[in-house]
């Protein structure tokens, strides 16, 4: 990345493990796409009056080339689970936002795309 990875914890004490978690989680993102020009990853325990556990949100921007990628996940009791929930999603649309970059994306005669073989 071209710059740093930046890390927020709202409402929740800031936990080097989980920095160190989300860091490894956000470098592997370079290996499906490394043109992306930085990563801001925001995770927050909100204060709701709830009948459950305390639900935990993720949200990750990833800036790349013309464009931003936005993950939102939330409701899961389990950071670690919403975590990776977050970076998977992340992953996805990391890589088909390489795929498009590359031009590997078909189109159809209907005009709807097709991911190439």
């Amino acid at each position: 990345m071209q710059r740093p990875i930046q890390i927020t914890f709202k409402d929740i004490a800031h936990s080097d493990a989980v920095e160190t978690h989300i860091r490894e989680k956000a470098a592997k993102l370079e290996t499906f796409y490394p043109g992306i020009i930085g990563c801001h990853v925001t995770v927050e325990l909100p204060h709701k009056h709830q009948h459950q556990g305390k639900l935990h949100n993720v949200r990750i921007d990833i800036k790349v080339p013309g464009s931003e990628i936005v993950v939102n996940r939330d409701k899961h009791e389990d950071l670690y689970v919403a975590l990776r929930d977050a970076f998977d999603a992340a992953k996805r649309q990391v890589e088909e936002y390489g795929r498009r970059q590359r031009g590997d994306v078909k189109r159809h005669a209907n005009g709807r795309p097709e991911a190439a073989d």
